[in-house]
């Protein structure tokens, strides 16, 4: 990541894009891995990381928040959901239908980062002319 405060909303939204990638690869193995037996689902953890590290102080603008975010400190999480939850009785909890609405979900997720990240720099094109 570039280390310049031009680039502070590039570096938080290559962050979210990166946790999206990540949730994208995790929804894949979950349908992937819908008949194994005793399988729990995965998920990513990152949008509260990200609200709880921009804090909630209605005072504050977000240029503030976002310029005094460490984003060393986001670091998207992998983690088994409802491991001790199963209503199958092979132990696996993977809804191979819900897998799919979460999967289309992420990708329209993933494709607005990618967008704000492109209008990002097409601003910084623009600044620098």
């Amino acid at each position: 990541m570039i280390n310049s405060n031009v680039f502070d909303y590039i570096n938080v939204l290559d962050k979210a894009a990166d946790a999206s990638w990540l949730r994208n690869e995790a929804i894949s193995n979950n349908i992937a891995n819908a008949t194994t037996p005793n399988y729990k689902r995965q998920d990513v953890a990152f949008e509260n990381e990200l609200m709880r590290a921009l804090g909630n102080n209605a005072y504050e603008s977000m240029d503030y928040k976002v310029y005094h975010l460490n984003t060393n400190d986001l670091t998207p999480r992998v983690y088994t959901d409802s491991a001790g939850f199963s209503y199958r009785l092979d132990g696996n909890n993977v809804d191979v239908d819900t897998e799919n609405v979460y999967l289309a979900e992420n990708q329209v997720v993933y494709n607005a980062l990618l967008n704000s990240i492109t209008k990002e720099f097409a601003n910084l094109k623009a600044v620098m002319k």
